[in-house]
């Protein structure tokens, strides 16, 4: 499989559309992580945005804020480590469609829907 620089060059722009379209793409992929059964959870788009913290009453009852700090982190490092695995997927699934056969350069057409 050869390798052309200026094949790469010609295709610059549809190359980066399909990663505006993959940034998009992260921007609706979301995760929630929660901790303490449920008590915390946070949801996190694919760009590692929060984008809602739900606390339980009884979380907060006890008046423990180390506790209720430890259940906060518990619960984004869970929702955090969700996203990583979707994003990982994704890429993977980029990563092995980047090469169109033969041609030795990235096919992006099946990505995402788009062609």
């Amino acid at each position: 499989m050869n390798f052309n620089p200026l094949d790469l060059m010609k295709n610059a722009q549809k190359i980066q559309e399909q990663m505006s379209a993959f940034q998009d793409k992260l921007a609706a992929i979301s995760a929630k992580g929660s901790a303490g059964g449920g008590m915390v959870e946070i949801e996190l788009n694919g760009k590692f945005e929060v984008l809602a913290v739900h606390i339980a009453p009884e979380a907060v009852e006890g008046g423990d804020a180390e506790m209720l700090e430890d259940l906060v982190m518990a619960a984004l490092s869970n929702g955090l480590e969700k996203i990583r695995e979707t994003i990982n997927g994704e890429m993977g699934a980029m990563a092995g469609g980047l090469m169109s056969p033969g041609s030795g350069m990235p096919d992006f057409s099946g990505l995402m829907g788009t062609s």
